[in-house]
């Protein structure tokens, strides 16, 4: 079977990362990427779960939109964001 290349575009540090997960894996980033286009093909799916981050959810961004709108009219309450770092400090 021939053989044919591809590009694709990704993140420098990812690739950098991804570069370090397969040489500790014992492979190249070119089987890796093979390896997922074979699962891929024999499971006729992506084989592993993909999540959508609920920050990004229709209903919490709606919310969002109104805090804000809320605020430009002048009818929120504004309130400074404290690092998880800093919490930890303050206990």
């Amino acid at each position: 079977m021939g053989q044919t290349n591809i590009n694709i575009r990704m993140d420098e540090e990812l690739k950098e990362e991804f570069n370090l997960f397969c040489e500790k894996a014992g492979l190249n980033m070119s089987v890796a990427i093979n390896m997922f286009a074979r699962a891929t093909v024999n499971k006729q799916r992506i084989p592993f779960p993909i999540e959508v981050d609920p920050f990004y959810s229709k209903t919490n961004i709606e919310r969002l939109e109104r805090a804000i709108k809320q605020l430009e009219d002048g009818n929120g309450v504004e309130h400074e964001l404290i690092e998880a770092d800093d919490e930890e400090n303050m206990g």
